[in-house]
């Protein structure tokens, strides 16, 4: 085994965007590409907010868990539920003891359920701030149906529109990516087909045309992150790339322009817009912070459990090392970068850095 000398530092985690299906036979590619950054052990967190005003909203979020506990096995995932189903109620998300397992999460999942609701529901509220906190410490964040949609500025009334007839319009969003400089509006299931030949469905159930006027209507246009059916984007704050993952596409519309990044490739996270990196704490309540820094805080050194996958791309890394391939080496320095990983050669061996919280 390669000697190596191991720190860490604060760094959010990656973040998750689907298209569609979180339970999906396809989303398990993408639940494994975010789970394969993580430092064992997979420690899931479901929070029930989007489905909150549902009876079975618990059911909705244990069949997440279980998927999870089922399809990836191989991380050993130990899951729990934040019932933040409603505010005024026992099950409010402005409890801080509800929301108290988010902290010992390191995957943070929200996905099916009512869009408008669940930013109705969490917008300042003390269950996202927490979600907010965990992530900036290094705990990945995945979004997944009606999350995905709620975290934009604006909000994409989906079931006003589509099912109850409502004009068109846009809501309030909870605005997640403003804190890391984009002005983004993420629209899912885009290349939804549900309708057959007889109703447009595209753009998330809105079809092309009802869509191309809603964006119209706001002040100003927003850059359009597109995602297909059965498809996700992994966002790597370390590496600044966004990783496609599934069998279909990612559209970026921006300054009247579109380009498709098929899954299997990346692409800047510059591509987005001007993508930078908050400070640690910006917008988050001191209380919230400390509790998240307190419960989020790595362990010392000699403790930071080193992947064996990463191991092996230390030890692979020093063998080309050692026959001057060069090249070799340089993709296996930017492989451990895209785990979280950077690694200092020095006179004593490789330092390895681990991205994550102090």
């Amino acid at each position: 085994m390669v000697a190596m000398t191991i720190r860490s530092e604060t760094m959010p985690g990656p973040i998750a965007l689907f298209g569609s299906g979180e339970t999906s036979p396809a989303a398990q590619r993408i639940h494994h590409d975010v789970m394969s950054r993580l430092s064992p052990p997979v420690r899931p967190v479901i929070i029930e907010t989007p489905a909150g005003f549902e009876p079975n909203s618990e059911m909705v979020a244990r069949k997440i868990a279980d998927y999870l506990e089922l399809r990836l096995q191989n991380f050993h995932p130990q899951t729990e539920l934040v019932p933040a189903r409603r505010r005024g109620t026992e099950f409010s998300p402005d409890d801080p003891m509800l929301a108290e397992p988010i902290f010992r999460g390191n995957y943070i999942f929200m996905g099916p359920g009512s869009p408008t609701y669940a930013v109705r529901q969490l917008q300042g509220s003390y269950t996202w701030q927490a979600m907010m906190a965990c992530h900036r410490l290094g705990a990945a964040i995945c979004f997944s149906s009606a999350a995905t949609i709620a975290i934009s500025k604006h909000a994409l009334p989906v079931y006003e529109i589509y099912k109850v007839g409502e004009d068109l319009h846009w809501k309030e969003g909870l605005d997640f990516f403003s804190r890391f400089g984009l002005d983004l509006l993420v629209t899912p299931h885009w290349n939804n087909n549900d309708g057959g030949d007889e109703l447009d469905t595209s753009r998330c159930y809105l079809g092309q045309e009802r869509y191309e006027k809603s964006l119209a209507l706001l002040p100003v246009l927003p850059i359009v992150l597109g995602i297909e059916e059965n498809t996700g984007v992994v966002i790597d704050p370390v590496t600044r790339l966004c990783h496609v993952v599934g069998v279909g596409q990612v559209i970026v519309r921006r300054d009247g322009q579109e380009t498709h990044h098929p899954a299997g490739s990346a692409f800047s996270v510059a591509v987005l817009g001007d993508w930078h990196l908050p400070r640690a704490n910006e917008g988050i309540p001191e209380k919230v912070w400390t509790r998240a820094r307190e419960a989020q805080r790595a362990p010392d050194q000699a403790d930071i459990a080193v992947p064996a996958q990463v191991q092996q791309l230390v030890a692979e890394r020093e063998s080309a090392r050692a026959r001057r391939d060069w090249s070799t080496a340089d993709l296996l320095r930017d492989e451990l970068l895209a785990q979280g990983w950077q690694i200092e050669d020095t006179s004593d061996g490789p330092n390895l850095v681990r991205l994550e919280p102090e």
